[in-house]
């Protein structure tokens, strides 16, 4: 199924969703002999929001995806709906990114990235499920990352398992990477978890050009939850419609996500037309570890990309750009490793994304600790309403679409967060929560 099992790949990815596939594809585009392992077949269902930020476009456009899109639908930027006002909010210009997204349903977008990959060399198998790392050296060493000599693998039909052997090994099975566990990840519970679902619709409105955030989505006692709902057109005679809730507060443990995600359709403008008439199916959705949640990402043969290390943007719970970024980062490093830098070009790769996320998710764990508070979050909510110039200086932070270069309004606000961030930290130090 997999080949001899004397060959020796340079690197074996397990998964092959946004982040497995842009390590592949990088790495195989730098001539290097690399393998995927997918339980899946393709094109397959993903829980997704199927949104897609000018961060995540610029990672496609780079790999050449952007041209096969035929069926995504272009967006110009985001509708914030709370508390009666709506204001439409235009992706700003940074430079480096385009100004726009795109909508494109996860069964469609994965297998373009994948079969990228596979064009550009890497050997992708499909159906093929990683069972277990192939020698762990002492996988229940705690607060590191073991090392392995490959992956396990197992296809369907029932074929006898096979050894895939690699010199290095890329963790990409996702959020609840039963691969990362089994090589010593575990999931910090102070750091944020996420919990969403999403299900389509068909609706008239499928094709307009803006994404439609709800910042008010309110719970069973009528309390506004650190969370949002969404609405994003998909421009193929359906809507993208799901609730997410980005919290640490235990008050928030027990919330249904199914009644919430029922209330937000109830709740939802008429002139979108949901109903269960027009609903396509039962709506899934699942948990998502945030702001570098998950560790160590970095062995000494072994590194942790994407949903599998906690990459998940704190501030709205965004991840598909983020495993496309960290794919491509893990794959320069792997070559530096592959090319003699060994161990310590491998350990380069956390101090990268430390440098790259580091202070920046930090930011966004402080910004959901304070929201999951209810008044807090309808303070900041139906303040910031009322005025656009705020809301789309709170979007650029947001989207981490910040300009480093530029001292505009975004980027102060952002350097005080930061000082924010560190004095919550030093309050929970001390004992003293908030």
């Amino acid at each position: 199924m997999a080949g001899p099992d004397d060959h020796l790949y340079d690197v074996v990815v397990v998964g092959g969703g946004p982040s497995g596939s842009a390590c592949a594809y990088w790495l195989a585009e730098a001539g290097w002999d690399v393998a995927v392992v997918e339980k899946k077949e393709f094109p397959r269902e993903k829980t997704c929001g199927d949104g897609l930020t000018p961060r995540a476009v610029r990672q496609l456009a780079d790999m050449g995806v952007e041209e096969a899109m035929t069926g995504a639908h272009r967006f110009r930027g985001l509708r914030s709906v709370a508390f009666g006002r709506s204001l439409e909010l235009e992706w700003p210009s940074v430079p480096g990114f385009p100004t726009f997204g795109y909508t494109i349903t996860r069964h469609d977008l994965d297998a373009l990235v994948s079969d990228r990959a596979a064009k550009s060399g890497a050997t992708v198998f499909q159906g093929t499920e990683a069972m277990a790392p192939l020698d762990p050296d002492d996988p229940v060493a705690a607060g590191r990352l073991s090392s392995c000599a490959g992956v396990l693998v197992s296809s369907k039909g029932g074929a006898s398992p096979t050894e895939l052997r690699g010199r290095y090994v890329v963790v990409a099975d996702g959020a609840n990477s039963r691969f990362g566990r089994a090589l010593g990840t575990t999931r910090d519970r102070g750091y944020p978890q996420g919990m969403a679902m999403r299900g389509y619709y068909r609706s008239d409105r499928h094709d307009e050009d803006m994404i439609e955030s709800h910042l008010d989505i309110r719970d069973d006692n009528g309390d506004v939850v650190p969370g949002y709902g969404w609405i994003f057109p998909l421009g193929d005679g359906r809507v993208n419609v799901g609730v997410g809730l980005l919290s640490t507060n235990q008050r928030w443990k027990g919330l249904n996500t199914s009644r919430l995600m029922d209330a937000f359709v109830e709740q939802a403008p008429r002139s979108w037309g949901l109903s269960p008439a027009t609903s396509c199916g039962p709506p899934t959705g699942g948990r998502l570890p945030m702001g570098l949640a998950v560790g160590p990402r970095t062995g000494a043969n072994t590194l942790v990309v994407g949903d599998a290390g906690g990459l998940i943007n704190p501030f709205n719970g965004e991840g598909i750009a983020y495993g496309y970024e960290t794919g491509r980062l893990a794959a320069s490093f792997l070559g530096e490793a592959l090319s003699g830098g060994g161990s310590q070009s491998m350990a380069a790769y956390e101090r990268r994304l430390d440098e790259d996320y580091g202070t920046y998710y930090r930011v966004g764990r402080a910004f959901v600790r304070l929201v999951s508070d209810p008044r807090r979050m309808r303070l900041c909510v139906s303040s910031g309403m009322h005025s656009r110039w705020f809301m789309a200086q709170l979007l650029r932070i947001m989207a981490n679409l910040m300009r480093p270069q530029l001292s505009g309004a975004a980027e102060a606000g952002y350097r005080g967060m930061v000082g924010m961030a560190a004095a919550l930290e030093r309050l929970e130090r001390a004992g003293i929560s908030i």
